[in-house]
């Protein structure tokens, strides 16, 4: 790791901050497309008076993107750093053809059940 002896003092905190920032970004971008956001599970956040609601409405969103934050550097903490040639191994190898095998796999689910989804497929079936 070439920037941990190139880098000290003020530059190597601004480093790594603008690093733990960018993983804070990435992790609010994953908590708004597919963590539902600033929706409260199983709680109507729109039926409590205005400043509560909206408090906790954003006290879920930062506390989904902490626990993205948190299994992001768990993850990274964890596992051993994968060399680029590992990584291109693994997306070549496995990662295209899996992505194939799903689209071809959406495509007949839309083909034959024509877009149903699983509840309406099985209401269909039983009803």
């Amino acid at each position: 790791m070439l920037f941990r002896s190139e880098y000290s003092g003020i530059r190597f905190g601004l480093f790594f901050l603008a690093e733990f920032g960018d993983m804070f970004i990435v992790a609010a971008l994953a908590t708004a497309c597919f963590l539902g956001g600033w929706h409260v599970p199983f709680l109507n956040a729109a039926a409590l008076p205005v400043p509560w609601g909206n408090l906790l409405s954003l006290g879920v969103f930062l506390a989904k993107a902490f626990l993205m934050v948190l299994v992001m550097m768990w993850v990274r903490w964890t596992l051993p750093r994968l060399r680029v040639d590992q990584l291109m191994r693994m997306s070549w190898k496995y990662m295209v053809p899996l992505t194939f095998v799903n689209l071809l796999g959406v495509s007949l689910w839309l083909l034959v059940f024509r877009g149903k989804g699983i509840p309406q497929m099985i209401a269909s079936l039983f009803g």
